[in-house]
């Protein structure tokens, strides 16, 4: 069996939002999603430009094909406004492990919720479906809120990747690399219903 077998479109329903498949359908929403707050500005992140928006899409998706990634579009059930972008990247079905990334969120909805119930509809799709062995989170060593964020929800630090991306500004990258592996799920999971029981659960 191949990583393809991993980075087949499923779509994730949670209480307050969906995780649906990526396609070029939602392209003018998510434009405006990264329009909200000029994410874009933000030089230690890869938030696309709402004019690359279909660019990041194709991209996204050819790596879908690929068997690399699985991306999702973060819908919000209320209205069916596109809200952001989430995936499953580096899949590695071999080895029975893959990575959460390449996500952002529009401003508007930072710190409400979203990330961890999207988080857990993720997790739990990886671990009791998938039957992923271990997840893994990377971010800019300096992203000090992505980094509270994955902290937040139980992940452990594994360690720091020394030079291991350009930014577009021309920048070098660190990247933190966390995980959850299975044998932590269960804590995890239970960690994830308290918080989204919590009246304030963000981020």
């Amino acid at each position: 069996m191949t990583s393809k077998a991993w980075a087949t479109s499923v779509t994730l329903v949670g209480d307050t939002i969906t995780l649906a498949p990526t396609t070029a359908d939602h392209t003018d929403g998510l434009a405006r999603a990264a329009a909200d707050g000029d994410l874009n500005d933000l030089w230690y992140t890869f938030v696309p430009q709402p004019n690359d928006m279909p660019q990041e899409i194709q991209s996204r998706l050819d790596l879908q094909a690929s068997g690399m990634m699985v991306p999702f579009t973060v819908i919000r059930n209320s209205d069916q406004s596109e809200i952001g972008m989430t995936s499953y990247c580096n899949i590695d079905h071999p080895n029975e492990r893959l990575e959460i990334g390449h996500t952002w969120y529009a401003k508007s909805v930072q710190l409400t919720g979203v990330n961890t119930e999207a988080k857990q509809l993720l997790l739990t799709h990886a671990f009791d479906t998938l039957g992923a062995i271990a997840v893994e989170f990377r971010t800019h060593i300096l992203n000090s809120q992505s980094r509270r964020a994955i902290e937040r929800i139980g992940a452990k630090q594994d360690g720091i990747l020394r030079n291991h991306k350009q930014m577009p500004n021309g920048t070098r990258r660190d990247s933190a690399v966390y995980s959850i592996c299975d044998y932590d799920w269960p804590a995890v999971k239970a960690h994830l219903n308290w918080l989204r029981s919590r009246p304030y659960n963000a981020p």
